[in-house]
């Protein structure tokens, strides 16, 4: 099949959407698929274009065996809700010559990541050019997220913000259904879908993945230990990835600031916390941490190192807002688990995320630092509950989201549209 693919955010970029889109392109690819990707500029998580391109230049170039198409966009390393507005509606604006232009190539599909959900309409209006289906796969509902973390200009009581959010509600229900076939990375999403009108035929589950040949517990300690300065008897607690409105992290801080604060002898002087990654809360979020000595920054890490990285924890923490924990299954859950390493996490019962963690890890209420606080102490006490959580994420992430087991089911479903 030829396959056009319309997204953000692509490959080389790490963590986040960019990093799934491109592992699903070079599977394409090696399985005998035609795969061209139109994208933004790589800019993820750093907030800024990343070297060696240039910001208001288009760019072209192959990536194994990809044919990638890059688009200028307005990037804002510190990005208020109207700069977001403005970011995407940037990329929206350069990627539709391009979309237009690929209809010559008369692919079988093209298919939309969201978010950005503002370039969607002109990949729907190439597929209907080029007389395919056309698929869109929602990573995150960016208007809902939008409305809920108060990103939207205007005040949430007034009555011109209700009129607006009103009608961009309106919109991108209208936009859904013009979709032959809609994917989202959980249940509970692919539920919200239906709560916004769409017929359960035309949608399917694709969740993130991960290669658990890639990433597996490792044998012996991780060099990162040693690179951090850490002691044989320093329990690591891990928080990597992006660093942004969505994760809460002040939490993590005030539960260091509690353990540090411990009598000499207690086991609360063990425990290091490590935030690794990007984003556009890190430089508030290092103020914050200012005078405390358990807490360590380190920058995004290079992908080859990734399992180096998440076996390197004792415990892992996966914290996000009330507001979000709902609408969201975070990616970084698929390392987590096949490290083999236990996770303590945020959300509320009922959840999709709560179910998971419920079966492999310790569940916490969101923003409740002394439930933190008992859950961190929990771990520390039994090291064998450590183990057992630890071998259950394993045996989890292999069932359900291993890569070959969610990429195979995909093509499956790619077939079913073949035109």
């Amino acid at each position: 099949m030829r396959i056009l693919v319309h997204g953000i955010n692509y490959s080389p970029e790490l963590v986040g959407i960019g990093k799934y889109t491109g592992e699903m392109a070079s599977f394409l690819v090696e399985h005998g698929h035609q795969v061209r990707v139109v994208t933004a500029l790589p800019y993820y998580p750093d907030w800024r274009v990343q070297p060696g391109y240039s910001p208001w230049k288009y760019h072209q170039e192959s990536l194994e065996g990809v044919y990638i198409y890059r688009c200028p966009i307005f990037v804002s390393n510190k990005p208020s809700g109207l700069k977001r507005i403005f970011h995407l509606a940037s990329f929206a604006i350069t990627s539709a010559p391009l979309m237009f232009a690929q209809a010559a190539w008369k692919p079988n599909l093209v298919m939309s990541i969201a978010p950005a959900i503002a370039g969607a309409p002109f990949a729907w209006l190439t597929a209907r050019l080029a007389g395919c289906p056309a698929w869109l796969h929602i990573q995150d509902f960016e208007l809902d997220a939008a409305i809920n973390l108060d990103m939207l200009p205007g005040s949430k009581q007034s009555k011109s913000f209700h009129f607006l959010t009103g009608i961009l509600q309106f919109l991108e229900i209208w936009l859904l259904n013009r979709f032959d076939r809609l994917s989202s990375i959980s249940q509970r999403m692919l539920d919200h879908l239906l709560q916004k009108g769409i017929p359960a035929v035309k949608t399917s589950l694709l969740p993130n993945w991960v290669d658990c040949q890639v990433i597996f517990p490792l044998t012996s300690s991780s060099p990162y230990r040693a690179e951090w300065g850490l002691k044989p008897d320093q329990i690591l607690v891990l928080y990597a990835g992006s660093m942004g409105q969505k994760q809460g992290l002040e939490l993590l801080l005030q539960a260091a600031q509690i353990m540090q604060n411990a009598t000499s002898d207690s086991p609360d002087k063990r425990l290091v916390f490590v935030l690794c990654g990007e984003g556009t809360a890190h430089q508030e979020l290092e103020k914050q941490a200012i005078g405390l000595k358990n807490v360590i920054f380190s920058p995004l890490q290079p992908a080859e190192r990734l399992n180096e990285l998440l076996n390197a924890a004792d415990i892992h923490v996966l914290l996000q807002r009330p507001v979000v924990a709902d609408r969201v299954m975070p990616s970084k859950l698929t390392g987590i688990l096949a490290s083999g390493k236990p996770v303590i996490a945020t959300a509320d019962p009922g959840t999709e995320l709560a179910q998971v963690i419920e079966q492999v890890g310790l569940l916490v209420p969101p923003d409740n630092l002394k439930s933190l606080c008992t859950a961190l102490r929990t771990l520390v006490d039994q090291p064998a509950l450590c183990d057992e959580l630890g071998s259950k994420g394993r045996r989890f992430a292999q069932d359900h989201w291993d890569k070959k087991l969610v990429l195979n089911n995909f093509m499956m479903q790619l077939e079913s549209l073949r035109v």
